[in-house]
């Protein structure tokens, strides 16, 4: 028992000794605390963590509460970063200004431009519903601007300047030191422009030759209203000038190789006032007009560079119908009316003198010999969303002409008196046109096909009946904004009363075919050089099939 006592004894005074030590070890407070430190509770061993209770997970709705509507504010046009990108006018780098984006809360499927025959079709859920906008319509719906129909109509373009530099101005002589630009502004207009022809026939033909031939036309065009006369009133005038050797009479073919070298004489030289035009507008779609006409002037089928020659093809089968040549006079007085739609002729009448005129004044005969009746009907399409003409012409004469029989050769040689005569004359064609490409950023700049067909009576005319087609226009290289080339086909039918003629003196095949290819190349935008290539079956048995090279060269004044 006392073993049990002594024990306990020493192990209290082990555990003060161990107290007692640890608060000498304590530091000593500056002053003494108003309660006195509890003595700490024995060390005890550390206990294991508490279990941490998350609190509880409230339960799903069964319906999320509703998110309102987010409002996108209306996008300004970025500036700098955002605004439509601003290209040259002229799109020099092939590509068109871009779109407006449409407004917002409207979708719209953006679809390719028309670039070929077919133009693509809209997106099926645009397409138009019965009453509502054509496939057409609706296709430049959605490939428009869509403000573009709210914006005012665009005053026209003011024209171009005749200065600048040298290479980039319209005309070689510029503005005549302003002069020029001061006239245009008080309503006289002046075009002159001369055109130089280097023809060679390297095989066939008649006779294998090289020649030249050159040509100068002045042209003027007065405005009434701005040279103080009256509104509508306007006066267009023509003058012409060829000499040189025309390669035409070396081809054995009826119908000119170059037809610019042809008018107003066929050979030597000459100069005369073709054309002396009168016109009347007595609204924006009615027009009346009179004076001394140069028809070619008033001719211009697209895609093939003018009736005149001096632009795009040369042969005169590709330029205009021959059936037209026996009845329609190249110069001479008459007068007429055209019905107008977006500012082109839709239905024209002409009433011509029947005599033709082109290097003399023509009043000593003076409607003495019959008169011509032209109407044309050219009406405006837009097969495939781009545009083109279908048209027909036609001709009929009351004049008295020289039958085409054997009896025209005989009697004057063997009888002495005069060949037989032939009272009327007529002549109706169809012509069409259809533009393939349409430039989108310049709808001048485009190219297509083009055709002609026709027929003629069997006796004045020479050709019974004539065809051509052809392809053409503005360049396909996009960095050659100013060239156009061509190429087409044509055939003439001859009459049997032609071949039967004079068979031993003049034969004659049963028709004259060719084709011909062209490329007009601006060096500078009043300068044009055009190399051109035909090879044409000759409607004379006596010249064989040709080989034509021709260079043209067209200096703008």
């Amino acid at each position: 028992m006392r073993k049990y006592y002594y024990s306990l004894l020493a192990a209290c005074a082990v555990s003060l000794a161990h107290i007692a030590g640890g608060m000498a070890q304590e530091p000593v407070p500056s002053s003494p605390p108003e309660i006195l430190p509890v003595a700490p509770a024995p060390v005890a061993p550390v206990a294991a963590p508490a279990e941490i209770v998350l609190p509880p997970i409230p339960a799903v709705p069964e319906s999320l509460p509703e998110i309102p509507p987010v409002v996108v504010p209306e996008l300004e046009p970025i500036t700098g970063l955002g605004s439509p990108v601003v290209l040259p006018p002229a799109c020099t780098s092939g590509r068109c200004p871009l779109r407006t984006l449409p407004a917002p809360g409207t979708v719209s499927i953006p679809q390719p431009p028309v670039t070929g025959l077919l133009a693509p079709a809209p997106h099926p859920t645009m397409l138009p519903e019965p009453g509502a906008l054509g496939a057409y319509d609706s296709l430049v719906l959605l490939t428009a601007d869509p403000s573009a129909a709210e914006a005012p109509p665009a005053a026209p373009p003011p024209p171009p300047p005749f200065g600048g530099p040298l290479g980039e101005r319209p005309n070689l002589l510029g503005d005549w030191r302003g002069a020029r630009g001061s006239l245009r502004e008080r309503g006289f207009n002046f075009d002159i422009y001369s055109t130089n022809f280097g023809a060679n026939i390297a095989n066939g033909g008649l006779t294998e030759t090289l020649k030249y031939r050159g040509r100068m036309d002045y042209l003027l065009n007065i405005d009434g209203e701005k040279a103080g006369l009256w509104k509508g009133f306007f006066i267009d005038l023509h003058g012409e000038s060829v000499f040189g050797d025309s390669i035409n009479q070396f081809s054995g073919t009826l119908m000119p190789l170059s037809v610019a070298q042809l008018f107003p004489v066929p050979t030597g030289s000459s100069t005369a006032l073709t054309g002396v035009k009168f016109t009347q507008a007595l609204s924006e779609n009615f027009v009346l007009f009179a004076g001394k006409l140069n028809t070619l002037d008033g001719f211009n089928q697209p895609f093939t560079g003018g009736a005149r020659g001096v632009n795009g093809f040369w042969n005169g089968a590709m330029l205009f119908n021959p059936v037209f040549i026996r009845s329609v006079p190249y110069s001479t007085f008459g007068g007429g009316f055209a019905i107008l739609r977006n500012m082109e002729p839709v239905v024209s009448f002409v009433l011509l003198d029947a005599n033709n005129t082109p290097n003399r004044d023509g009043f000593d005969t003076f409607f003495d010999n019959g008169v011509v009746f032209v109407p044309q009907i050219n009406i405006p399409t837009k097969f495939f969303g781009l545009p083109g003409h279908q048209g027909i012409t036609a001709s009929y004469s009351t004049r008295s002409y020289t039958v085409i029989d054997r009896s025209a050769f005989i009697f004057p040689i063997l009888l002495g008196v005069a060949p037989p005569r032939k009272n009327d004359s007529w002549s109706i064609a169809y012509n069409f046109d259809q533009a393939l490409y349409v430039d989108p950023c310049n709808p001048k700049r485009s190219w297509g096909i083009f055709g002609n067909l026709g027929i003629a009576d069997v006796n004045p005319s020479p050709f019974r009946w004539a065809a051509n087609i052809g392809v053409g226009g503005s360049s396909l290289i996009a960095s050659r904004p100013l060239d156009t080339w061509g190429l087409g086909y044509f055939y003439l039918g001859f009459n049997n009363s032609l071949q039967k003629l004079a068979p031993r003196l003049l034969p004659f095949r049963d028709g004259e075919q060719g084709i011909e290819m062209f490329y007009n190349a601006a060096v500078t935008p009043w300068f044009h050089i055009t190399p051109d290539l035909q090879i044409v079956h000759p409607g004379q048995r006596r010249a064989d099939t040709l080989l034509y090279f021709g260079l043209r060269a067209k200096v703008d004044f």
